[in-house]
């Protein structure tokens, strides 16, 4: 390693507050271990991002979405994917609680502009206006869509009642008849939230979620509207197109930020947010994978 490549470094070092190697430390350090104290310094959103890019391009040019080709197979697609758009509401919930009072008497907690931006996406995710005209979650628009398109919301509607039976969620998830990878999408999610570190959630909830949810859901919408020129989906397309809108030009750059914030300059933190956001997106391309397994089943059954 070039001398003024690793005095530069060693500065950047000793500038850092959170530094986890002492003066006496460096000289010992390989090259090796000093690219990796670096990326460990000098991470942020876009270190993040290009460390996702792999799981991005699986998950954006997964073949499920050109698999969803009748009316049979968009019905399985919502009945799976029904719990990613339940369990978001989870992490967003444990954001506000955990970035935001919310409890009496109420005091002035945390960061003001990541109060605005937990209580701005809260307000939109829980209370949008749907299609009609009237207020609803996006996980209730999602439910109304699946009943248009005639998809099975029984599986669903059990499993949320046994969640408010169980008042376990862990218990529900392992006593439900979901997919196995299903489970295991579900599980990842409450387990971060059971954590409580608020930046592991926001990394699942931010990479795994929000930064991912306009490229994903546009390549969705492309096929939808291709596929089935003569179905009704207006209230499905609806909450597609409204997920990208507020995703992309106002969620996703503010959860940015909120990442940002938390982290600060904490490589411990950063560190910890790459890891959690390449889980989620694995759980991710697992729920695919149980859903087009779902939709291959459906049409061997067939022949």
């Amino acid at each position: 390693m070039p001398k003024l490549w690793r005095s530069w470094l060693k500065s950047l070092i000793e500038r850092h507050n959170n530094c986890i190697v002492k003066n006496n430390q460096f000289a010992s350090l390989g090259s090796t271990a000093l690219l990796i104290l670096y990326k460990t310094i000098a991470m942020d959103t876009y270190t993040i991002n290009s460390a996702l890019a792999p799981q991005r391009e699986t998950l954006l040019n997964h073949s499920l979405y050109s698999r969803v080709k009748t009316i049979e197979d968009l019905r399985s697609f919502m009945e799976g994917h029904v719990y990613a758009v339940w369990d978001f509401m989870s992490l967003l919930k444990a954001l506000q609680i955990k970035l935001t009072c919310t409890a009496v008497p109420w005091l002035p907690v945390g960061n003001p502009e990541i109060r605005y931006l937990i209580n701005e996406i809260v307000l939109a995710e829980e209370t949008d206006v749907n299609a009609d005209g009237q207020r609803q979650s996006h996980f209730e628009m999602y439910r109304d869509a699946m009943l248009d398109s005639g998809a099975d919301v029984s599986e669903l509607d059990t499993f949320l009642q046994d969640v408010v039976e169980t008042q376990n969620i862990f218990v529900s998830i392992k006593h439900s008849s979901l997919h196995p990878d299903i489970k295991q999408f579900l599980d990842f999610t409450f387990r971060v939230i059971e954590e409580g570190k608020p930046h592991e959630i926001a990394a699942a909830f931010t990479f795994g979620r929000e930064d991912l949810i306009p490229d994903m859901f546009t390549e969705i919408l492309r096929n939808f509207e291709a596929n089935f020129p003569e179905a009704d989906l207006k209230k499905l397309i609806y909450y597609f197109e409204r997920h990208i809108e507020l995703d992309a030009d106002e969620h996703g750059p503010m959860a940015m930020q909120m990442i940002a914030d938390l982290c600060d300059n904490d490589p411990v933190k950063w560190n910890d947010v790459e890891e959690i956001s390449k889980k989620a997106l694995e759980k991710r391309i697992a729920l695919w994978d149980a859903i087009e397994e779902k939709m291959l089943q459906q049409d061997l059954a067939s022949i």
